[in-house]
């Protein structure tokens, strides 16, 4: 089996990578990354390399997960056998977006908690059909609540640092998966196709009637095409 290292994103932890964890379980060996103590990119990427229980593996990282990934690649590009980039972007943060984030890094220090970032942000962070779907949006906000405030601060602190990855996309070597939900309002669609390009024989999978929460959102065309990936030549 192959052996798959899992990155979550922003106010995630293993929880997001659930259904993968079940429906890839004959396909590969999976270990799910800590990305909640480090302020960095840098750092976090350090961590998931130093703490993986493989020499060389496969990576996907969702949302800021991409970010890390992209570090982790740029660390030690040798221990990667393939690459999945789900619902992220190679881009760096712009000036707008470093606003709202330290904005909301201040609401959540305020308020101790995540209740008024997450009535803000669900609307963008899954697709509309599913903003009353309960056991999905009470998952999202147990996440967010068990990530805690302080992981919160670290997080954003290095989502606002990243580099801009673009100028490496066409170094990427290894079998690449971009993946996003068609309706994905904080990782739109407009930057997977510019990764898919820019990556030599990336190919590119858009999931239908789906937010930016893709693994958890639309668990069975998300598996579906980790699995092809996962078979592909080339590794």
């Amino acid at each position: 089996m192959t052996p798959l290292v899992l990155i979550p994103g922003l106010l995630c932890d293993g929880a997001v990578w659930q259904a993968q964890l079940h429906g890839l379980a004959e396909a590969a060996r999976m270990h799910v990354a800590d990305v909640t103590r480090d302020d960095s990119m840098a750092a976090m990427a350090a961590r998931v390399l130093a703490e993986a229980p493989f020499e060389r593996f496969a990576l996907a990282g969702f949302s800021m997960g991409g970010y890390v990934a992209f570090e982790v690649l740029r660390q030690a590009p040798a221990r990667v056998s393939r690459l999945a980039l789900l619902d992220t972007s190679a881009r760096p943060d712009t000036p707008e977006r470093s606003r709202q984030r330290r904005e909301f890094v201040a609401l959540a220090l305020r308020e101790r908690g995540f209740t008024p970032v997450n009535r803000v942000m669900l609307p963008f962070m899954v697709h509309a059909s599913r903003l009353h779907d309960a056991p999905l949006v009470a998952e999202i906000r147990a996440m967010a609540d068990r990530v805690g405030v302080a992981a919160y601060v670290r997080q954003q602190e290095a989502i606002i640092g990243r580099a801009d990855s673009r100028p490496g996309l066409a170094r990427i070597a290894v079998p690449a998966l971009v993946l996003c939900g068609r309706e994905d309002a904080l990782t739109p669609l407009d930057a997977h196709e510019e990764m898919a390009a820019g990556i030599p024989g990336a190919r590119l999978e858009v999931v239908e009637s789906c937010g930016h929460m893709a693994p958890m959102e639309r668990p069975e065309a998300v598996n579906s095409a980790l699995l092809q990936w996962l078979s592909e030549e080339g590794a």
